[in-house]
């Protein structure tokens, strides 16, 4: 199902329907502030496994998760003080921050080293639907294995459709990915330079 939501004001009837969805289990395309995404609720184990068939990779790679704000950064993950200051500086914005995992985060979300992708993304879409489900959503981009990404809700339709339980459409988004930094050391480490400004940094 194509859902057509404001980019800029989500309506609240619509991000009411979007949860209820993922409450039932559901699996959903979404635009972010970067690409579109797959996603699904943080504790829909059976969802995330749905995603990783979609998508047609191996399960050995955790995706991230998208958080409404800082406060509800520190419930799923370790922070340091460099860290809270880094992303309050950045966020929301186009980062994926790497952070060592508390117990809230489900054992399928995390690496070896007990660590997990972390996003705040600036799209009141997404953020929105986060807050009124009361915790996190999956989060990885809306590619395909054989290369093939996805810009256009419509497109995402036409080709995924029927693996998913919702596409909402926020617009046609094109973009390079987040940029992804490690933020678990004593020194932040740039893991991909995506569409975030990584100068901070060097």
């Amino acid at each position: 199902m194509l859902l057509k939501i404001n980019p800029q004001n989500p309506q609240p009837r619509l991000i009411r329907q979007v949860v209820a969805e993922l409450n039932a289990g559901g699996v959903m395309a979404y635009p972010t502030d970067t690409i579109y995404g797959f996603g699904c609720s943080l504790y829909n184990k059976k969802g995330i496994e749905r995603i990783y068939q979609i998508k047609g990779i191996e399960k050995n790679r955790p995706f991230s998760f998208i958080c409404a704000d800082l406060k509800d950064i520190s419930l799923y993950a370790q922070v340091s003080n460099y860290a809270y200051k880094t992303m309050k500086r950045l966020l929301p914005g186009p980062y994926t921050f790497i952070l060592e995992g508390t117990k809230l985060v489900p054992k399928i979300m995390l690496t070896r080293r007990h660590t997990a992708g972390i996003r705040v993304p600036d799209n009141p879409i997404c953020l929105a639907i986060v807050r009124e489900l009361g915790h996190p959503i999956i989060s990885t981009s809306a590619t395909l294995a054989k290369g093939e990404v996805f810009y256009d809700p419509a497109e995402i339709e036409k080709k995924v459709g029927k693996t998913l339980d919702l596409v909402i459409d926020g617009g046609i988004l094109v973009s390079e990915p987040s940029s992804i930094i490690d933020l678990t050391g004593d020194t932040p480490q740039i893991l991909r330079q995506g569409r975030g400004d990584v100068s901070f940094f060097l």
